[in-house]
């Protein structure tokens, strides 16, 4: 009868908790979406963040460490990045940073959130900071005006 009981009581305490547990990053790993701001379509990383370009890096090659990386975070991928809503599969990648973690890329330029945003912010887009300039990506990969 006791461990009756326990088992019950185990079933209904998974019920209660399961509904309130964290949203997983993605079935494979970092999930980017596009969802519409002020700028129009853009990419949008877990935690409804912001996602930015840097205009200083090259295909598939980050140029912000250091103090820019501290600003500008880079969006790193956990596990394989996952194209959610409105985003382009074919655009969606990885690189390796000094550190060996590996950043998720579009259209093979490295992503990056800003440090000082909240959920479903843009402080920064068309913005020259960390010697360069910042702006949000089109769900075609490319700069938004």
């Amino acid at each position: 009868m006791r461990s009756l009981r326990s088992a019950l009581l185990v079933v209904l305490l998974a019920g209660l908790v399961a509904p309130h547990a964290a949203p997983a990053v993605g079935a494979d790993g970092t999930r980017i979406t596009v969802r519409e701001s002020r700028f129009g379509p853009m990419l949008w990383g877990p935690g409804r963040q912001a996602i930015y370009g840097f205009e200083r890096d090259r295909r598939g090659v980050s140029r912000c460490y250091g103090a820019c990386a501290r600003d500008w975070p880079p969006v790193y991928a956990k596990g394989t990045p996952v194209a959610g809503r409105g985003v382009r599969k074919d655009l969606l990648g990885t690189t390796r940073r000094r550190n060996g973690r590996r950043q998720v890329t579009y259209a093979g330029k490295p992503l990056y959130y800003y440090v000082n945003e909240g959920p479903g912010e843009v402080r920064c887009h068309n913005v020259r900071l960390n010697g360069g300039l910042w702006w949000v990506i089109a769900p075609d990969g490319r700069r938004r005006p």
